[in-house]
């Protein structure tokens, strides 16, 4: 099997995803326009003109004899209907050790009842033109349902059918547990991903908002979990039911009454949990992600309960620090400085205690300057008044835009829906540009003293820890940790390899069919053939993948197991390119060529002395296996790059023994998770004598190869 690293492997993966457009440009000559002196465009704007009253439909509220509260909105101007069922269910009662239960649940409540399949269910709301869907946050679950409101009968039915009678059949529980774990990689291979997680657990500890589901806590989930969780938090009392849009009060009533008949009920007490951490001083957790070109910075702490009343003048300050691309740190780290992609600022509103947030994507190199900038901006918030004109312009834009979040019967009901749960008040629609409007600058720069709390900020920062861990510590103290959160030490930040410790026994003669897969379709195969003999191991490779061939031969030495040659050929369309390596006596020579987009290939010669232990990538599927192996180690490896000629350190972490199933067969293997090359990956291996590699997974991409025979 071809190697996972390396500029080859880019050259691999980018032809998978290698489209041929076709761009037709279309040129239309008009006139130019001519423009008189009276008519040039005004040197400033227009004075904003007095808030027209937003037009927002009344709507009744009463709690049904059950403990429903019931809200229902006429809007009569479409003919539509909106509707929303929200529970006190969401992420933060997850069970400890798994994580993740809140979310399987809203999957599968849409996926089966007695008298409805998944497909029934999809097919039937489609019919009518409708939506059905079901989310968590943090706090609730809430299932949502739209269609028009001819067809409110049907639509009602269904939302109540799920609700109540779901069944959580076994198969759409695997598949969506396989959909979960396929994200979860996902989000753990990028840098947003790791800081979202990290920066969950600095704010809130212990809490149940910092925690975060794992494999292993998706893995844990059963069916009697799921039907469990549903049976005892999808209950009537302190549930919330909003419908909006062309029905009468009448009407849902009479459905609510029919179709509610017998549900009695509410959550369990929630247990005490424990409170977020009481910070004191300001420091950064670095999240160590080997190789990123890029770190993401995120700074910010708790804030207060949804229903304080600092709530506006907060929401204020926040959006001129950073709440879009007219604000101070997009303006000053993106316009300014180029350092950053995006950098943003914002407040979240939890059901308990909330927090504010700054990020900033930034180049590594530049990711110290950039949160030293951030920094200086919060300060500016705390200590400067915030001038009158850009005050204005962020009032105008979050009271202008308001009106724009009410528009359908949909977005009614989800702004009500959210009021309510988070008890903001019966006027909180009707006051919230007003109260906006009326905050003043100084305001703004008392809740900017109040929440940025520049003395006791979590500050979080991933990127490769071995570039950014001396110029952060400049700044703030410095705790190291790796994606899972365990403490990683300075000293550990740049692996050094020595010389393995390899189990001949691994090593046999044997051939290795594997298939090329993107989304569990087939596109491509390699076959992989290892030749022992006393004194000579020769492996040689032939790959095929959408159109891009490529025939590795690897030998080492049969005694002591060193590199001697490396042979490859690659074939891409009309384009080749030949690599021919020689090892002997510590040093590597020869010339290679790697593969260019739309050009021609890449020549280069090497003549260099190696580390001893040095191994050429290509010859890594034949030393993995061969590696001291066991669960919860971390091995670094010398590996000489025979795509670009550069010697590099891989790191390969082995995690715990799980069932891994491929076309070959279902096998226990250890997971091992493979950086220190171009792109990670994701590496399983059996733990029985010979090991075999029975599954390679590009992280971050929809690609894998696994065992066929």
């Amino acid at each position: 099997m071809r190697r996972i690293g390396g500029s080859a492997d880019r050259r691999m993966v980018g032809s998978l995803w290698r489209v041929v457009a076709v761009v037709a440009v279309v040129l239309f000559a008009y006139p130019p326009i001519r423009l008189s002196a009276q008519d040039s465009f005004p040197s400033r704007p227009p004075a904003p003109a007095p808030l027209r009253p937003v037009r927002f439909p009344p709507f009744q509220d009463v709690t049904l004899p059950n403990g429903l509260t019931l809200v229902v909105i006429e809007n009569h101007e479409q003919p539509t209907v909106s509707m929303s069922l929200t529970f006190r269910a969401g992420a933060m009662h997850d069970p400890a050790g798994k994580e993740g239960l809140a979310e399987i649940v809203a999957e599968l409540l849409t996926k089966g009842t007695p008298s409805r399949s998944a497909e029934q269910i999809a097919a039937t709301i489609e019919g009518v033109g409708g939506t059905l869907t079901a989310g968590v946050d943090r706090d609730f679950l809430t299932v949502s349902a739209d269609g028009l409101a001819e067809h409110v009968d049907l639509t009602f039915a269904l939302l109540v059918d799920v609700v109540r009678r779901a069944s959580f059949p076994d198969a759409e529980l695997e598949l969506a547990r396989t959909r979960f774990l396929s994200t979860l990689q996902l989000q753990l291979s990028t840098p947003e991903g790791l800081a979202d997680r990290a920066f969950a657990r600095e704010l809130y500890g212990r809490h149940p908002y910092g925690r975060r589901a794992s494999a292993a806590s998706y893995r844990a989930i059963t069916r009697d979990d799921a039907r469990g969780f549903a049976a005892a938090r999808l209950r009537p009392r302190a549930a919330l039911l909003v419908v909006a849009g062309d029905v009468t009060p009448a009407r849902v009533r009479s459905l609510v009454d029919r179709s509610f008949t017998g549900w009695t009920g509410g959550p369990p007490a929630t247990a005490p949990v424990a409170p977020p951490p009481s910070r004191t001083t300001t420091d950064i957790v670095l999240v160590h992600r080997p190789g990123s070109v890029q770190s993401n910075v995120v700074v910010g702490n708790t804030t207060f309960l949804p229903t304080d009343s600092g709530f506006y003048a907060a929401r204020l300050a926040t959006h001129v620090l950073g709440g879009g691309p007219d604000s101070r740190l997009f303006l000053i780290l993106r316009e300014q400085k180029s350092w950053t992609y995006g950098a943003y600022a914002g407040l979240e509103r939890y059901r308990g205690l909330g927090y504010w947030q700054a990020t900033a994507e930034t180049r590594t190199e530049v990711a110290d300057s950039a949160l030293v900038e951030l920094l200086h901006q919060v300060d500016r918030m705390r200590t400067e008044v915030v001038p009158d004109s850009e005050l204005a312009h962020a009032k105008g834009f979050l009271v202008g835009s308001f009106p724009l979040t009410i528009e359908t019967p949909s977005q009614v009901a989800s702004q009500v829906a959210n009021a309510k749960r988070l008890g903001l008040g019966s006027d909180y629609l009707r006051t919230y540009r007003d109260r906006l409007n009326g905050v003043t600058a100084t305001q703004a720069r008392t809740a900017a003293r109040r929440i940025l709390r520049r003395d006791a900020l979590s500050i979080v920062v991933v990127g490769d820890g071995a570039k950014v861990y001396g110029p952060l510590k400049a700044i703030a103290p410095v705790r190291i940790v790796d994606a899972e959160g365990d403490p990683i030490a300075p000293e550990d930040l740049s692996p050094k390899a020595g010389a393995p410790t390899l189990d001949r026994a691994q090593i046999v003669s044997r051939s290795d069919s594997l298939r090329v897969v993107v989304q569990g379709n087939a596109i491509g195969g390699s076959l992989s053939t290892t030749l022992v003999t006393a004194d000579s191991i020769v492996v040689t490779e032939q790959s095929s993948v959408m159109g891009f061939g490529q025939q590795t031969t690897v030998a080492l030495d049969g005694r002591d197991l060193s590199m001697r040659r490396t042979d490859q050929v690659t074939q891409a369309g009309a384009q080749r390119a030949e690599v021919h390596l020689k090892y002997a006596a510590g040093r590597v020579s020869g010339s290679g060529a790697a593969l260019q987009p739309g050009g021609a290939p890449k020549t280069y010669t090497v003549d260099t002395t190696l580390a001893a232990g040095t191994y050429d990538d290509n010859a890594l599927n034949l030393i993995l296996p061969a590696l001291p192996l066991e669960a919860g180690r971390t091995i670094a490896l010398s590996v000489f790059s025979s795509g670009d000629g550069t010697t590099k350190v891989y790191s390969f972490k082995v995690g715990a023994a799980e069932s891994v199933t491929v076309p070959a067969g279902t096998f226990e293997a250890y997971r091992i998770e493979v950086s220190g090359g171009s792109a990670p990956a994701v590496m399983h291996v059996t733990t029985e004598t010979p090991r075999r590699i029975v599954r390679i997974e590009v992280v971050g991409q929809p690609v894998a190869f696994e065992l066929v025979r």
